[in-house]
């Protein structure tokens, strides 16, 4: 018997079709992964939604570009109602009569009439120790020598426990009877206002007003003056109510909260910088929204003045690149121009000395402080 290995069995050829099949039929498509259509789905969504998130940041940047153009009214400059934010080394002994010269030397021809100079911060439990404004008195003295006319505030702030644990509590009444007689004593110590600046200050708050009324009939009674810093109004219906929602920081006031305030004090100035603009136009265009909507709450009877940025910090929220003394100053003109171009109690305020440029100073005066020449 022969030996060897077994025949392998017989097998299809290598290539071509099957027996019995249809040369031109197309292959069967493997079916789809189940996760394919899901993920499909899924991209959709989120496209749709990244629209409807968009759509209102665009249409909102759209107008407040639009805001930006045109050309202001004629005579919107200074009706020599403006203020300056001083830091407090001008009543700790750091600054001397020379500076004092040098400040005046600034100032004369513009249109400032108030300086809010540093003089706190409060404690957090509204006490104010002495040694805060230890050289008020000599400084002024030698503002009202070099500067007749100029009027000196205590400017007074502290952070408010309103997202921190930390803070000055206006719930509390003794907290905010210790403000007045913080208030009391820088009146006693020579200045002629205070002006003061809370932060994060909610809209609705109920207890600061309870405080500003106490406070005007305290200034009143002495013949001073009370000013106060204030948020931005809601650029859109409100928008404080949603970015306090999604950020827990309602940066924003109602229009009508800031109306409610303005009528408590002589005089209101819009902090109107900080405002996430990333262009020179959009954030001209946002001051001149916010000129408009201040103007609209504020009473005929209270001095209403727009912050102008002198200092180029880059971060979150503030970009040098387009918050510009210019861009701030041709948008105040625009919202005056369109909302109440003849208004008289009505300024600019500059925040801040020590961080300011030469290029912000001639920007101010030449966008606003300065008269042009008559047509001829």
């Amino acid at each position: 018997m022969a030996s060897g290995p077994a025949p392998a069995p017989e097998s299809a050829p290598a290539s071509g079709p099957a027996p019995d099949s249809d040369p031109t039929a197309t292959p069967p498509t493997p079916p789809a992964s189940p996760s394919r259509p899901r993920k499909r789905r899924i991209l959709r969504l989120l496209a749709a939604l990244l629209a409807l998130l968009l759509l209102p940041l665009l249409t909102a940047e759209t107008a407040l570009r639009i805001n930006y153009t045109g050309d202001p009214a004629p005579g919107t400059r200074t009706r020599h109602r403006d203020a300056l934010w001083l830091g407090h080394a001008w009543v700790d002994g750091r600054k001397t009569d020379r500076d004092v010269k040098a400040l005046a030397g600034r100032l004369r021809d513009t249109g400032i009439r108030d300086l809010y100079v540093h003089s706190g911060p409060l404690e957090h439990d509204g006490t104010l120790p002495p040694s805060a404004y230890a050289k008020a008195g000599w400084f002024i003295g030698a503002v009202h020598r070099e500067l007749p006319g100029v009027r000196v505030q205590a400017w007074l702030g502290d952070v408010l426990a309103t997202e921190t644990p930390d803070g000055l509590r206006l719930e509390r009444a003794a907290t905010r009877t210790a403000v007045l007689a913080s208030t009391r004593a820088v009146l006693d110590a020579g200045f002629q206002g205070a002006h003061f600046d809370l932060e994060p200050l909610h809209s609705g708050d109920r207890n600061y007003l309870a405080l500003l009324d106490d406070l005007r009939d305290l200034t009143h009674a002495r013949g001073a003056v009370l000013s106060v810093a204030a948020h931005q109004i809601d650029p859109l219906p409100a928008f404080h109510s949603f970015w306090g929602t999604t950020t827990g920081h309602p940066k924003w006031w109602s229009q009508a909260f800031f109306g409610q305030v303005a009528r408590r004090v002589d005089q209101i100035a819009v902090m109107s910088y900080d405002t996430m603009q990333p262009l020179q136009s959009l954030y001209g265009g946002y001051v001149a929204q916010q000129t408009s909507l201040a103007l609209e709450a504020t009473p005929k009877g209270t001095d209403l003045l727009m912050g102008l940025p002198f200092y180029h910090e880059n971060r979150f929220g503030h970009w040098a690149h387009a918050e510009t003394v210019p861009a701030a100053v041709r948008g105040v003109r625009l919202g005056l121009s369109r909302t109440a171009a003849g208004r008289a109690r009505f300024g600019v305020a500059l925040y801040v000395d020590f961080a300011a440029t030469e290029a912000d100073w001639r920007a101010y005066r030449d966008g606003w402080a300065a008269t042009p020449p008559a047509a001829s």
